[in-house]
């Protein structure tokens, strides 16, 4: 179950001496300060500290609640009782004569303000422990009807009945004032932000102005009668100073003199929330975070004779104007109400008393997994809410954050969270999630209506609305199942509901209680209480249920139990109408929490006021004081979370939050035990029958070495590993020996170690170490005295401890204990984790050849990417083919390739070949290249380079570029004609050029045909750069001359391309014969469009009807073969056909030896530069 609820009972009274009446009650922040003020101009400030019972000077002694401690009591469960405080300060304030009907307090400066009947207000300060008058004012014109500090405690509001509205500094300074004619002011509220002021007036009205006192509208009010304003009654406005429990919650209150309330989120809210209490007379207060509204006023009961007399009753609502709890106030009249800054007691100024109530706040919360505590609070600069999964036994915790978390329940390992979807297209506006110890959601639900209360089993979780439960089979495939009960349209809706494996129980606002068969939900019985439920708890059994009413007084309800084919014989007509259950001669008043036990069908224990009940059956026993939430009851243990201390300090839980409470049985039980023996001990288990008690008996005749009752305890608390443990220690024939494991059964280690030495059996105590994993005092053990097989076990404790430290990762201390073991492995392991290379490289050379550590430790060498001691481990290993491959993959090939020669190994030639594919595959060809290079593969570097050079031409990139890299190519290639001429030895030069040759030509395939013509790349670039430099230096001729030798080029730079750059310098070098040539190329280009084609055409038309296509006659030179006469453009001769060769300096033919004299001044070849 987990529902809005909060537990209510009276803390203790104040009365006021000579009967004086109180007007208004005000209670400071978190000093404990209240001030009071009534007639005959009283004015109080009374200061609350540690508890106890308390008395004004000159009263008689009110009749208050004892404060009763039992011997269960801890230290801190009754410093957090909430019980009775002492009076620390009792200060008489003199300053006003008549009737102090205004107090209230300015929480950052600690100053009280307080106005009279007479109009006149009084600022006090506090100065050395004592209140002194420091400011006064007195208008003497009209009545202060209210004052209200805004939420920085910078500016005060004072209206008056008259009309007149005052707002003042802190400091004493009017900051502006203002008179609303015709006008009478009632109350007075800042916004939370201090950018409005809301005025109500007497006439019903709501006002809104903003800081600076102009008017901005009217707020709408809709709770008038028959369109006649009501007058208003109160008015609060929280101003968030301890944050908003979610985001938009309402926090803007109306309260009307017809017992109406109206509820806004802001002063522009269309859509107010109405509530009519039916009460008289009302007062009102937010608590100190908005989550609870308190109404105070008069109700009009009926005696049993039929007389009609008034009753004071305070009720309580959250936010969105739920219902939640009364409370009934003795004496005639609440004047005023006021929270504690905690939000855990109310203060009712009532006649001549002060009554104080304990509100036991309605925390979201949840205890599960045996020791995880799931708690929900808000924080004060954020509007979202904080879910803490803390564990109490490890002390972790883990967050989750909800922008609106409805419910928490829980049961066994799950837990049930209920919030509001945060995405807004989502159909279904609310989220169920079952989730973890930690948080984690394990299933999860949509439904499309708000859940109220929730109760969770084993495997079904129970969501219920008003009207609506749905059942759900949680980490199943199936679906949920939804019940409609018409709650709403009846006037009967659900107020809680609860559940166990086989029962489901749903109580109604009328008193009718529903049972249900799990898991088929097949009605079973219909009940009728008497009363109004408000919350109901299943048994462990479910044979019993206990049942707390609105008034806080709890009864027992007896079950009768059906199964399904029960239920399904009774027909349709007969099912539910036979109810065999009763309510139990049982009742308790001022109930606010019940937990039963969950190993004992008749044990529970309650909370009643600030102390705790446990009930055996129908009998109480002792009362404990403790004011806190009780988390779990078994083992006759309860535990108790102290959540109003706990909420303090929400981010830092510390284990004194959490208490465990024994019951009286239990604490009797250690107490015969103790002092008087075991025989009476376990009468009295007898007739107090529990498997905590037997357990704590047999453990206790274990001690004493009395078998027979100790093995009577273990089988009546059903303990299989005790009766065995039994068995075992019968058997041992030395009683030194049975306390001795007596001793380490209760874990009393030390005890035995000290009776194992007394008997003189070292090895039995050193077992037990070794048992128990305490090396170190294994360790001591052996040095103590010397024995067989001493050193084996010393090997085996340094091992031991240094597996300690490695697996706490401090590896400095475990290599320590390793050495001292001689465990070379685990020495190797942690130097390798501490990056000691160094002494890892010394472990090496210490261990012997062959030794199979050598590769772990090489293996680790080149992890790290260091080569030469990897290779040394590989050599001593005797692998030699490791090291080579250890060499190839850190790309240590001098080394790898040294390693092969030396040692004949042929399938380096193979590891190369797969590593090049690897860095082509990589697209990392240079280092390819520079691989095949070392590896003296020239043939494929050069066809790398060939390849790299031919892709980069057809990109267009730079023609240096380009150059470079057939050059380069060019150059591998010469490189593998050598080293093809060299491996065959130093004979016969010209034999060994012919067999290399013949060698080549075996190895050579299609594509590596370029290998004879390496330089035809270079020379086509440099010819076409060196064109393009002579025509930019203005020497046309020779550009033209040099462009023609690009003809034979064709295939390796684009004829396009070429024709393009012949074109061009024959123009300019007014060589038109060879222009019309280069443009009749171009035109007929298969690869050019048809609009390049058009443009050529007319561009050649343009040029040649100007300039006849003729070249113009060169200088005719003798032919150096056969002197017929040839231009000096020519590159062979037509008369002996003999091909002259081209100077790569100037693209000239070479037809004469004066050619030379154009390279006679380079440093070298203008191919290669």
């Amino acid at each position: 179950m987990d529902r809005s609820d909060i537990g209510l009972n009276y803390d203790q009274q104040i009365a006021i001496p000579n009967g004086i009446k109180l007007r208004t009650v005000s209670w400071f922040n978190d000093q404990g300060w209240i001030a009071c003020g009534g007639e005959d101009g009283l004015l109080k400030v009374l200061k609350l500290d540690s508890p106890s019972a308390m008395n004004l000077p000159g009263e008689a002694q009110p009749p208050t609640a004892g404060d009763v401690k039992s011997d269960g009591t801890t230290a801190k469960a009754a410093q957090s009782a909430s019980a009775q405080s002492n009076l620390s300060m009792n200060q008489t304030l003199e300053g006003h004569s008549g009737a102090v009907v205004v107090s209230t307090w300015n929480f950052q400066h600690r100053k009280l303000t307080s106005s009279d009947q007479n109009g006149l207000i009084i600022v006090w300060i506090l100065y050395k422990g004592m209140w002194y008058e420091e400011m006064i004012n007195n208008r003497n014109k009209s009545v202060v009807s209210d004052m209200q500090w805004n939420r920085d405690g910078q500016k005060i509001c004072i209206v008056y009945e008259d009309g007149a509205v005052i707002v003042g500094s802190v400091d004493g300074n009017r900051i502006w004032g203002k008179e609303l004619k015709g006008i009478q002011l009632a109350f007075t509220q800042w916004s939370p932000d201090s950018k409005f002021i809301v005025f109500a007036t007497g006439a019903g009205e709501l006002q809104l102005y903003d800081g600076s006192g102009n008017y901005v509208r009217d707020v709408s009010l809709y709770c008038s009668e028959n369109g006649v304003l009501i007058k208003v009654a109160g008015l609060e406005w929280y101003n968030g100073i301890n944050g908003f429990v979610e985001n938009r919650v309402p926090c803007l209150a109306v309260c009307f003199e017809n017992g109406k309330i109206q509820i806004m989120r802001d002063e522009k809210d269309n859509e107010p929330i109405l509530v009519d209490t039916n009460m008289r007379h009302l007062k009102m207060k937010w608590n100190h975070n908005g989550s609870l509204l308190a109404v105070s006023g008069i109700q009009y009961a009926r005696s049993a004779q039929g007389e009609e007399k008034e009753v004071s009753v305070v009720q309580f609502y959250d936010p969105y104007g739920q219902y939640i709890r009364s409370l009934k106030v003795p004496g005639k009249r609440i004047a005023c109400i006021s929270w504690e800054w905690t939000g855990l007691r109310l203060a009712l100024a009532v006649d001549s008393f002060i009554y104080f109530a304990n509100i036991r706040t309605d925390y979201k919360w949840c205890f599960f997994s045996d020791d995880v505590l799931v708690y929900a609070f808000t924080r004060s600069d954020r509007n979202d809410t904080t879910l803490v999964f803390w564990n109490t036994k490890t002390h972790e915790k883990h967050h989750k954050t909800f922008s609106r978390l409805l419910l928490v329940t829980s049961f066994g390992e799950n837990c049930l969270l209920v919030s509001k979807s945060e995405d807004p297209d989502t159909q279904e506006q609310f989220v169920v999630m079952i989730v973890n110890a930690i948080g984690t959601a394990l299933d999860t639900k949509f439904l499309h209506f708000q859940p109220t209360y929730a109760s969770l089993t084993k495997q079904h979780a129970f969501i219920g609305s008003a009207d609506i439960v749905v059942f759900w089979q949680f980490k199943s495939s199936s679906s949920a199942k939804l019940f409609s009960f018409d709650g709403k349209r009846t006037g009967d809706p659900i107020v809680d509901l609860t559940a166990s494996d086989s029962v489901l129980l749903i109580a109604r606002e009328s008193g009718q209680l529903m049972q249900f068969i799990v898991p088929s939900v097949t009605l079973d019985s219909r009940y009728s209480l008497p009363f109004r439920p408000q919350s109901i708890a299943l048994n462990c059994d479910s044979t019993k249920l206990s049942i707390v009413d609105i008034s806080g007084i709890m009864k027992l309800f007896a079950l009768e139990r059906h199964t399904a084919s029960q239920v399904a014989g009774m027909g349709s007509n007969s099912a539910g109408k036979a109810p065999g259950g009763k309510l139990l001669d049982f009742e308790r008043k001022d109930v606010w929490d019940v937990k039963w036990a969950d190993d004992n069908p008749d044990l529970f224990a309650i909370m009643e006021k600030t102390r705790m009940y446990v009930f055996r059956g129908l009998d109480p026993e002792e009362p404990v004081t403790c004011a806190g939430y009780m988390c779990s009851f078994s083992n006759l243990q309860i535990k108790i979370a102290l959540l109003d201390d706990l909420m303090k300090v929400p981010d830092s839980p510390i284990k004194e939050h959490l208490l465990s409470l024994e019951t009286k049985s239990l604490r009797d039980t250690r107490s015969i035990l103790n002092q008087v023996g075991l025989p009476d001990a376990v009468q009295f288990v007898e007739n107090n029958p529990h498997s905590r008690l037997w357990k704590l008996v047999a453990d206790a005749a274990l001690e004493q070495l009395d078998f027979n009752i100790a093995k009577k305890g273990f089988l009546r608390c059903l303990d299989y590993q005790g009766l065995q443990f039994l068995k075992k220690v019968q058997k041992l024939d030395d009683k030194s020996k049975q306390m001795a494991e007596v001793a380490i059964y209760f874990g009393r280690f030390d005890a035995a170690e000290k009776q194992y030495l007394e008997m003189d059996r070292k090895d039995l105590a050193v077992d037990l170490r070794i048992l128990l994993g305490d090396w170190f005092r294994v360790v001591q053990l052996i040095k103590s005295g010397g024995g067989a097989g001493d050193d084996v076990m010393l090997d085996k404790a340094w091992n031991s401890i240094g597996d300690y430290y490695f697996d706490r990762q401090r590896w400095n201390q475990a290599v320590t204990y390793y050495t001292q073991a001689r465990n070379v492995e685990r020495q190797a392991e942690c130097f390798y984790l501490l990056e000691d290379y160094e002494n890892l490289e010394k472990l090496v050379q210490s261990l012997s050849e062959n030794n199979l550590l050598l590769k772990d430790i090489a293996e680790k060498f080149i992890t790290v990417g260091t080569c030469e001691p990897a290779v040394q481990a590989y050599i001593k290993l005797g692998d030699i083919k490791s090291a080579v491959e250890t060499c190839v993959f850190l790309n240590q090939w001098n080394t790898a390739i040294t390693l092969a020669e030396r040692h004949k190994i042929k399938e380096i030639e193979v590891l190369l070949a797969k590593y090049a594919e690897y860095l082509l595959e990589k697209d990392r060809k240079f280092q390819a290249i520079e691989l095949y290079r070392k590896a003296n593969y020239c043939h494929k570097s050069a066809k790398l380079l060939h390849d790299m050079a031919t892709d980069a031409a057809k990109s267009e990139k730079n023609p240096m570029k380009v150059k470079k890299l057939f050059v380069l190519a060019a150059l591998e290639v010469e490189r593998y004609h050598l080293v093809s001429k060299s491996m065959k030895g130093p004979a016969d030069s010209a034999t060994a050029a012919l067999d290399g040759l013949l060698a080549e030509d075996m190895q050579v395939t299609v594509d590596t045909r370029f290998l004879h013509s390496a330089w035809r790349g270079a020379e086509a670039y440099h010819f076409y750069m060196l064109a393009q430099r002579q025509f930019y230096e203005g020497n046309h001729p020779s550009a033209v001359r040099t462009a023609l030798h690009l003809r034979d080029y064709e295939d390796i730079i684009e004829s396009n391309v070429v024709y393009s750059l012949i074109a061009l310098t024959s123009f300019h070098n007014k060589s038109f014969g060879t222009c019309s040539k280069a443009f009749i190329k171009l035109e007929s280009q298969p690869e050019i469009s048809e609009e390049q084609r058009k443009k050529f055409e007319e561009l050649g038309l343009n040029i040649f009807i100007e300039h006849p296509p003729f070249d113009p006659r060169g200088s005719p030179i003798a032919c150096s073969n056969c002197s017929s006469l040839i231009t000096e453009n020519d590159t062979y001769c037509s008369n002996c056909q003999i091909n002259f060769p081209i100077c790569i300096a100037s693209g000239r033919p070479i037809v004469e030896a004066v050619h030379f004299i154009e390279i006679a001044g380079m440093l070298s070849c203008p191919l290669v530069s």
